[in-house]
């Protein structure tokens, strides 16, 4: 097991410094950049910005030398400081690009983290129950619920949640994650916390677990035409027993592979709900950056999403032995 797992790491290297590598160079390449875009500012601020300034601008940010062996420099300049995890200050947020993300990937962790439980406490017995019964009046209402959820933009479903049950009803706060202008003791605080999260909760939930749900569905739905389960249903076992100890488990393995995609997808911040809910995470604070073109934030947030990658890949492999004891990683 240990040598898997270092010969995985040795290879998680690799591919992240491939991924560095051509991110650097989309980057270099973007058609508009953060001078630029200030420059346009003060232009139109009636401020006439001389030529010297403007490439002192882009010596100052390391952006000025465009030539192959200027981004080649370049790229080896911020591999180390990517390295020693210096990755550099954000133009847009005047701090640096790694406490930035630390700062706000916490309410993206927090929200993602209760989103995935919710899903797959919802979607695994809602995909088992539709398979059992399949072409029964519960395995269609179930089918339409969650195509209705796979469906719908999240920045409708966000909005219609927000018009109706915060503005009209009353009854969940529109925005943010506290309520402004209350002191608050720890358990009022923390209430009041989740009290926020309910709707940007409810849309992430209900948008993801219809794909999780028809998955789990195809996958029972395999199972239970397999020799070994007629084999069990012929020796006499309860029904009961046949689906949630021989089926279940065996549809557990497609499942685990879901886990790969789900660190970068939930994880990395849901843009769209954040920003309907005016939410102080990753995902919104990352939009804003690449509506600015910030350099150093784009390029920083991209490696965090390349390493959340990675990892969910070697979970996913690691969480194969523990569901199938037949995999064996050497």
């Amino acid at each position: 097991m240990l040598k898997y797992i270092l010969k995985r790491l040795g290879l998680a290297v690799i591919i992240l410094l491939g991924v560095s590598l051509i991110l650097y160079l989309l980057v270099r390449l973007m058609p508009v950049d953060f001078i630029e875009q200030q420059i346009l500012q003060m232009n139109q601020g009636g401020a006439t910005i001389p030529q010297e300034t403007v490439d002192a601008m882009y010596k100052m940010y390391g952006l000025g030398d465009n030539s192959f062996l200027g981004i080649l420099s370049g790229y080896g300049s911020w591999l180390w400081n990517l390295v020693r995890l210096d990755l550099g200050t954000s133009f847009l947020y005047k701090q640096p690009v790694l406490s930035k993300i630390a700062q706000d990937m916490t309410v993206s962790f927090v929200i993602a983290f209760i989103a995935i439980i919710f899903e797959y406490l919802i979607a695994i017995p809602l995909g088992v129950t539709a398979a059992t019964h399949q072409y029964s009046i519960r395995d269609y209402l179930v089918t339409i619920i969650v195509m209705i959820g796979i469906s719908l933009p999240s920045f409708f479903f966000g909005r219609f949640l927000q018009a109706v049950f915060a503005q009209k009803l009353g009854w969940f706060p529109t925005q943010g994650l506290v309520a402004a202008g209350q002191d608050l003791g720890p358990i009022e605080y923390m209430l009041d916390y989740l009290w926020h999260l309910v709707l940007p909760l409810l849309v992430m939930v209900f948008l993801s677990v219809g794909g999780t749900m028809r998955y789990q569905r195809t996958n029972t739905l395999e199972v239970l035409n397999s020799d070994y389960i007629r084999t069990a249903r012929a020796k006499g076992l309860p029904e009961r027993k046949v689906i949630y100890k021989h089926v279940f488990r065996n549809t557990m393995i497609p499942i685990v592979t879901l886990l790969a995609g789900v660190l970068p997808s939930h994880f990395s911040g849901a843009m769209i709900t954040e920003q309907i809910f005016d939410l102080p995470g990753i995902g919104n604070t990352a939009l804003k950056a690449m509506q600015s073109a910030d350099i150093p934030f784009i390029m920083g947030y991209n490696m965090f999403l390349a390493l959340l990658s990675v990892i969910g890949v070697l979970l996913t492999d690691l969480m194969y032995a523990v569901v199938d004891p037949r995999v064996k990683l050497y």
